[in-house]
C-alpha cells in the first residue's frame, strides 16, 4: 500500500514539472495587461501618447516642417506565435487629424490633410521589442501631405522603404524616431526629406493594455 502511494506521487510530481514549462513555453508574444493571450483576427489601435505630436521634420535634429497633436492607427493580428518570437499584424489604418496639424516653413499658411498610402502594411514585433512596419511587395511606404500656400494647395508625396520602432511594457508604447522619408514628388515647397518621429500610448485590445513577451 505505501509503494502505491509513493508511486502515485512520484507520478504526480513528474506530471507538475513535465506541464510547468508547456505552459510557460505558451505565452504568447503579445497579450493583455491581464495576462489573456491576444488572437489572431484581434485588432489593436493607439492614439499619440498624451501630451505628444507626430512631427514630420526637414530634417533629424531641426524643427523645421509639420507638428500633429492628433493621430491613430489600428491594426489586425494575423500571427501571435510563442515567446520569445515575433508576431505580426496587418497595418489597416493609420490617420492624422488635420485640425491638429501646424506648419513652419515658409511659404505654407497650413496643413490640409495628411494620407497614408498603399496601406495594408505588414507589421511585426518581437519580443525584444522592435517593430518593424513594411509595406506589400513591389509597394511602398507612402504618405501625401497637403499643404495650403499662397499659390493654392500642393501635394507632397514621401516615401519609405520601411520603417523601425521600439515597443515598451512600461507604458504599453510603440515609438519612432527620425524614421526617415523622401520626397517623391512635390512642388520646391515640399522639403527633400521628412524624418517622422511619433509616440503611440497605450496599445489596447478591446480598451486593455497589450504588453509584448
Amino acid at each position: 500500500m505505501r509503494m502505491r502511494t509513493l508511486l502515485t506521487l512520484t507520478a504526480a510530481v513528474a506530471a507538475l514539472g513535465l506541464t510547468a514549462p508547456a505552459s510557460a513555453a505558451d505565452t504568447p508574444v503579445l497579450t493583455t495587461a491581464d495576462g489573456a493571450a491576444v488572437a489572431v483576427g484581434d485588432v489593436l489601435d493607439a492614439s499619440l501618447a498624451s501630451g505628444t505630436a507626430a512631427t514630420f521634420y526637414s530634417s533629424a535634429t531641426g524643427t523645421s516642417g509639420i507638428s500633429c497633436t492628433s493621430s491613430a492607427f489600428a491594426a489586425t493580428v494575423t500571427d501571435n506565435p510563442a515567446a520569445p518570437g515575433t508576431a505580426t499584424e496587418s497595418l489597416t489604418s493609420h490617420s492624422f487629424d488635420t485640425s491638429g496639424c501646424t506648419a513652419n516653413v515658409v511659404g505654407v499658411l497650413g496643413v490640409s490633410g495628411i494620407t497614408v498610402d498603399n496601406l495594408p502594411y505588414t507589421t511585426s514585433v518581437s519580443s525584444d521589442g522592435t517593430v518593424s512596419v513594411t509595406p506589400g511587395a513591389g509597394s511602398a511606404i507612402q504618405s501625401t501631405v497637403r499643404l495650403r500656400t499662397l499659390l493654392g494647395t500642393i501635394n507632397c508625396v514621401y516615401r519609405a522603404p520601411s520603417l523601425t520602432g521600439t515597443a515598451s511594457n512600461a507604458d504599453n508604447s510603440i515609438s519612432f524616431t527620425n524614421q526617415q522619408f523622401t520626397k517623391a514628388s512635390g512642388s520646391s515647397l515640399c522639403f527633400a526629406n521628412a524624418f517622422f518621429t511619433a509616440k503611440y500610448s497605450p496599445v489596447t485590445k478591446g480598451g486593455v493594455a497589450v504588453n509584448v513577451n
